[in-house]
């Protein structure tokens, strides 16, 4: 297989389902449309699902409820899993391989969704976007920070709409947060914990079998490898669910989970890149080389320093995240909730003036409660995460995660899982250089290099 323009494969996987949520836009770049394909003469978005199982599954289904949009082609690796969207869209073209999608669907299609393993959604919406389609990428937005940077640069050139699959951040509870926040309810910012100690089925230990098997004829597992090395496939803990154990495949849990938790407080605050990050992780994975080389730690914590603004209490805001079970948010935060048990994911924003506990999928806490409890709560309308975009798609509003907002978040949130590989050393980041300072020799980890034939031409 040579090197394309346009580049390699696909896959599924992610998180549940949507639920409803608000509406005021809060401020960030305008996305521009104007290089963009106009809607079709009958009014309706022609979108293309690749990656179409699991989280897959509950993007097609969301994008199905939107009376202006149809679903005309569905991309995946797995022929079963393709076999049971058909059955949704029955008149949907098929394809196993997105480039072949990308080739004879040309401009036949508006808009694709991204919701494949971490290390394809860079080539897969890299491509959308330079064919001027509208892009929803679920998170992480990439693998690389390099890849993010791109991705961000390229969708602000090319004027498409796009959306990062945060879809709490359309939720009535991550709406008010940032309201309360960028109201100063709690005063000047001081200190920021946010922690995912949820256990997960998909949180391989690792390290990989010495050996692998065929796998089965409805996987086309070269496809599914796409960009990462080549490995033996191995049923049960690559695909379907469980690939984000890997290094080569995913981004940790602190890059999955964080795009939520981080979120409403990085919008908030208008946070710019970070000066620097530092990373401690469980001493089972310190003690393995197999695991290092392989895994992604099970147990983490990482801390970001940012520059402070207006909204911050001091010159520089610290910025903590917490993923059990080594690591837990200390005492004095945990001390802060007024309920027995700490939210298993939550953000916990300490302000001079109070502060407020946002546990995932909730409205926030504003504490201590007997100050707040007649503070009045902003009246937010319904949102969907899914019709937001398509409505932007179509001449609407800017979308909520649009990339120039989220693509900045992510990439600090992937130097943090960068950290976990340098341990217990502070790193320096210099954003405009894309250089770690102190650290040169974690570099490489900020850009991939391909496998043979699926290399992107100009990237």
């Amino acid at each position: 297989m040579k090197p394309t323009a346009l580049s390699p494969s696909l896959s599924l996987s992610r998180r549940r389902f949507l639920r409803a949520a608000v509406t005021t836009t809060v401020g960030a770049p305008l996305i521009l449309r104007s290089s963009v394909r106009a809607a079709s003469p009958n009014g309706k978005l022609q979108h293309a699902c690749i990656g179409v199982t699991r989280m897959g599954g509950t993007d097609l289904k969301n994008f199905l409820q939107h009376e202006r949009l149809k679903i005309v082609a569905l991309c995946d690796v797995d022929t079963n899993h393709l076999d049971q969207a058909a059955k949704l869209v029955p008149d949907a073209r098929r394809y196993t391989d997105w480039r072949e999608l990308f080739e004879k669907e040309g401009d036949k299609i508006d808009s694709v969704n991204v919701t494949t393993p971490d290390h394809m959604h860079f080539p897969i919406a890299y491509t959308a976007i330079q064919r001027g389609k509208h892009v929803y990428c679920q998170k992480p937005m990439c693998h690389d920070v390099a890849e993010v940077r791109t991705l961000t640069e390229t969708a602000a050139r090319k004027g498409v709409v796009t959306q990062l699959g945060t879809q709490h951040a359309s939720e009535i509870g991550d709406r008010m947060t940032v309201q309360f926040l960028k109201d100063g309810v709690i005063g000047k910012i001081k200190h920021v914990y946010l922690c995912s100690n949820r256990a997960a089925p998909n949180r391989l230990k690792g390290p990989r079998p010495a050996h692998g098997e065929e796998p089965p004829p409805n996987l086309k597992w070269d496809l599914w490898i796409g960009t990462a090395p080549m490995r033996p496939y191995v049923p049960k803990i690559y695909h379907p669910a469980t690939w984000r154990g890997w290094l080569d495949f995913a981004t940790s849990w602190v890059a999955d989970m964080g795009c939520h938790i981080f979120d409403a407080t990085w919008r908030a605050l208008g946070l710019k890149a970070p000066l620097s990050v530092v990373a401690e992780v469980e001493e089972s994975w310190k003690n393995s080389p197999e695991r290092q080389a392989d895994n992604w730690p099970q147990s983490e914590h990482v801390t970001w320093t940012f520059p402070g603004n207006a909204l911050t209490a001091g010159k520089e805001l610290t910025v903590e995240w917490f993923d059990g079970p080594d690591f837990l948010p200390p005492p004095e935060a945990q001390a802060l909730n007024p309920t027995k048990k700490y939210p298993s994911e939550a953000a916990l924003v300490v302000g001079t003036e109070g502060a407020l506990l946002q546990p995932v999928g909730s409205g926030p806490l504003l504490l201590p409660l007997e100050k707040f409890k007649t503070y009045p709560r902003p009246k937010l309308p319904p949102r969907s995460h899914y019709a937001h975009y398509v409505d932007a798609c179509l001449g609407g509003e800017k979308t909520e995660s649009h990339f120039a907002q989220t693509g900045p978040m992510t990439e600090t949130i992937l130097l943090g899982a960068l950290a976990l590989r340098f341990y217990e050393r502070k790193l320096t980041w210099e954003p405009a250089a894309m250089k770690i300072s102190n650290c040169p020799e974690a570099e490489r980890f900020l850009k991939r290099t391909y496998r043979d034939g699926w290399q992107i031409a100009g990237v």
